[in-house]
């Protein structure tokens, strides 16, 4: 997590800039990525708008990186910990997304294309999770007001680890069609939905909302 805009300090909060207005087109650019009927009909629009959404998606990671352990716009030095190695994994999951896919190995390119997705996502993610711990303890358990407690730290991490995990569950089903994997597969995205949920409706009661009426 990163501190906002600062007063006077014109070339890293161009920076800032750099990192917020990638974060804020490539969420709608990755749900395009994500619709299979957009894929086969539109293969074009796929490619073009895949390419866009990893470039934004790697300007910002880098900007995180930069913001983060340049200016020094982090809480605590433990609390920036899982957004660096989440910005640290994107670069990679980007290249050998676009590697896959100009060998047309498409399985291999989906596949990094999701985990690149969920990197990408990461931040938000984290945020999700945070509200919706908060929701469920009524209250800060484990969390600091710079991010470094115990639950801070491991919800940075789960919340890119989770998602990866779960991805995998779904890629070694379609590999192993057991019923086995198949029931796993459901439960585990049935758990990420509820958690989904939960968050959403927490960080929905905690910031947006608050902040949308406050305007």
């Amino acid at each position: 997590m990163i501190r906002g805009y600062v007063n006077g300090d014109t070339i890293n909060n161009a920076i800032l800039l750099l990192h917020v207005i990638p974060v804020m087109l490539i969420s709608l650019s990755g749900t395009f990525q994500l619709f299979p009927a957009i894929r086969h009909h539109y293969p074009r629009f796929h490619r073009i708008n895949g390419r866009v959404y990893l470039t934004f998606g790697l300007l910002g990671a880098i900007g995180g990186l930069y913001l983060t352990w340049v200016t020094g716009s982090r809480l605590s030095d433990l609390g920036a910990l899982g957004v660096t190695v989440n910005g640290l994994l994107i670069p990679v999951m980007v290249y050998f997304t676009w590697r896959y896919a100009v060998q047309r190995d498409f399985e291999r390119h989906q596949r990094f294309a999701v985990h690149a997705f969920i990197l990408i996502n990461g931040v938000w993610t984290f945020r999700l999770l945070l509200m919706g711990w908060f929701m469920l303890n009524q209250g800060p358990q484990g969390n600091s007001a710079n991010l470094d407690g115990p639950a801070d730290v491991t919800l940075s991490f789960a919340s890119y680890l989770l998602p990866m995990f779960i991805a995998e569950l779904i890629f070694r089903a379609r590999a192993r069609n057991t019923v086995a994997n198949r029931v796993t597969v459901s439960i585990a995205v049935g758990i990420a939905i509820l958690i989904t949920l939960l968050g959403t409706v927490a960080a929905t009661m905690m910031m947006w909302g608050p902040r949308i009426v406050g305007y």
